[in-house]
């Protein structure tokens, strides 16, 4: 069942609801992951940022969800999240991803453009779909520190020029979220949202969601988000369920036995927004 998230996200588009993207860290995330898809029968994108990659390697990840996938009943996709350049994407795909998001949000609109097509341009003839951002999602993919300050928001009609000079598979945007913890309730601006929707007719991606209330992400499904990336509070209910199980069992050698409490934290977590994003019984 490992597929590419193409066709989920433009399932997604049609039916009105969005894909969780869920960023697993280990072989207890991808399992974790994979249960809590099962249990809600609904199709499931996990992805790895570099930051995570770098900490074992593409194959490592590749390999454990090509095994999730082959036992799985739902569709499985593995994506590249916050791909940082050209030959990371190649080799993300070359080691058996599924899905590569190529991030040129830092550059110039001219630059990213240049990037991102640059990337599109190989993977399209091989039926690997390719996600881009424009506009800057706040905050560090990886070990940022608390969240501060606004971020900018994605141009509507840069949007459409990005998308149609690109080819991109599906579009990331700023509308107010940020990667890592916040400090505060974020807020999405709707309106940009909608704004960019009537322009663009790519499924389009919410980043830094960890933490956004669930109407707010509901909403924004309603205005055109088909797949919604959760990482930070995957990290946060593992480290919570691991270390709540040592607190009281000091003397545990055998990590297995913590891991049980930390996988179901994630696997509850992670059914919970299934249920808010509406793919529960989609696959």
């Amino acid at each position: 069942m490992l597929t590419t998230t193409k066709e989920m996200l433009l399932k997604a588009q049609d039916g009105h609801y969005a894909v969780g993207a869920f960023n697993v860290e280990n072989l207890e995330f991808v399992m974790a992951v994979i249960a809590a898809a099962e249990e809600r029968h609904s199709p499931v994108i996990m992805q790895t940022t570099p930051g995570t990659v770098k900490y074992a390697s593409l194959d490592y990840f590749a390999a454990m969800a090509r095994v999730a996938a082959q036992s799985a009943s739902v569709p499985v996709a593995i994506h590249l999240d916050h791909g940082d350049g050209f030959d990371r994407c190649m080799q993300a795909m070359h080691a058996g991803y599924t899905s590569v998001m190529i991030d040129g949000s830092h550059e110039k609109f001219e630059d990213n453009i240049d990037l991102t097509a640059s990337v599109t341009k190989v993977a399209l003839p091989l039926d690997i779909p390719v996600e881009a951002e424009l506009g800057k999602v706040g905050g560090k993919e990886d070990d940022g520190p608390a969240v501060e300050g606004e971020s900018p928001y994605t141009d509507p009609d840069q949007a459409q020029q990005f998308v149609e000079t690109t080819l991109c598979s599906s579009l990331a945007v700023g509308v107010g979220t940020a990667h890592g913890v916040y400090k505060g309730t974020p807020h999405i601006e709707q309106q940009v949202l909608k704004d960019i929707r009537s322009r663009v007719d790519v499924p389009l991606v919410l980043h830094g969601t960890s933490g956004v209330p669930d109407d707010q992400v509901a909403e924004a499904i309603k205005n055109g988000i088909c797949k919604v990336n959760y990482a930070t509070e995957l990290r946060q209910a593992y480290t919570r369920g691991f270390m709540g199980f040592m607190s009281k069992y000091p003397d545990t050698f055998d990590p297995k036995k913590a891991a049980k409490p930390a996988m179901e934290e994630i696997k509850q977590l992670v059914m919970s927004h299934m249920d808010n994003l509406g793919s529960s019984y989609k696959a």
